[in-house]
């Protein structure tokens, strides 16, 4: 029973965090899919690959440290940061490849995804490994549902916002924020196990993570309020030129547009689809060139011949 008690409490939180990140991103959400498949391979993927390199990379290091507590110390501080992250960050060079995939709130929400994923199987081996007491079962749920899962969806999401930030920059700029990324990952990451290595600085690793989450949300707050921008801009193009009607600009980049009443309810979710992805693809085409700019330009076309055939309806 507590097998299947471990594997509700460590299933149950990651997925409530998940649908929440997913659902923050307002303004242009991502297929819920994608982010599904970033989350499964940090439970699964991740996991697998972080425990072969952890192995290997322990071994090696076995043969210059002795002493097993410091060899464990290590593994804490060093390895597992530096797999961990790496493993965890492998799918989000996949991920950033999609066309979909282009700023700084989309890396948040695909790499908070696979953290949360991780985040969730580790905890499960957690509380298996400590199911033979009850009270440090409850302690470790608590400790590890409420901080190191949450540590594991800040630092990939923080990979991801520099991947997402350097989508359209040249291929040494991409390189250069993603080791940027990486980097700071791997850092957030030794820097709650370190913490939390010895009881007398585990205050300062609470302390270290609280501050690291709001940082985290203050630049997911800003990015998402960045997106509503976005879509305001690109389509006022669109209004002076009777695409879309000018009262629509306000309504369509705020939460306004969830309403009823501004539109036939028929279309009004095609349309607000429609107009974000046109937004957006206007922007995408604008900071590319070669096959994906020719994309993003017909991509453009197909959006304003759908929305002018929505709202055609709504003028008859």
């Amino acid at each position: 029973m507590l097998i299947i008690f471990s594997a509700l409490a460590a299933i149950i939180p990651m997925t409530i965090y998940l649908i929440l990140i997913w659902r923050f991103d307002k303004y242009d959400r991502e297929p819920f899919g994608m982010v599904l498949a970033n989350y499964l391979w940090g439970a699964i993927g991740a996991i697998f690959l972080a425990l072969v390199g952890s192995f290997f990379l322990t071994a090696i290091i076995s043969f210059f440290v002795k002493d097993d507590k410091s060899l464990g110390l290590v593994g804490a501080v060093a390895v597992a940061p530096f797999v961990e992250e790496i493993t965890k960050g492998i799918f989000l060079l996949i991920t950033v490849s999609n066309r979909k995939f282009d700023n700084i709130t989309d890396g948040i929400v695909y790499g908070g995804a696979i953290g949360l994923g991780f985040g969730m199987t580790e905890n499960f081996l957690y509380f298996v490994g400590n199911a033979d007491n009850l009270g440090s079962w409850i302690a470790i749920i608590i400790i590890r549902t409420l901080f190191s899962a949450v540590m594991h969806c800040v630092s990939t999401a923080t990979l991801g916002a520099f991947l997402g930030y350097s989508k359209f920059m040249s291929k040494g700029k991409r390189i250069l924020f993603a080791l940027i990324g990486l980097t700071i990952a791997m850092l957030i990451h030794a820097g709650w196990n370190s913490s939390v290595s010895f009881q007398s600085t585990a205050p300062l690793g609470f302390l270290f993570l609280f501050i690291t989450v709001l940082i985290f949300i203050t630049v997911f707050t800003v990015s998402v309020a960045r997106e509503r921008k976005i879509i305001f801009n690109e389509l006022s193009e669109e209004a002076d030129n009777g695409i879309i009607p000018s009262t629509h600009l306000s309504i369509l980049s705020s939460s306004v547009r969830e309403q009823q009443g501004w539109v036939p309810e028929s279309i009004r979710k095609d349309y607000i689809k429609s107009a974000t992805t046109l937004a957006f693809r206007k922007m995408q085409a604008r900071n590319s060139n070669g096959a994906s700019k020719i994309y993003y330009e017909n991509d453009i076309d197909n959006y304003r011949k759908f929305i002018s055939f929505l709202l055609s309806g709504t003028k008859a």
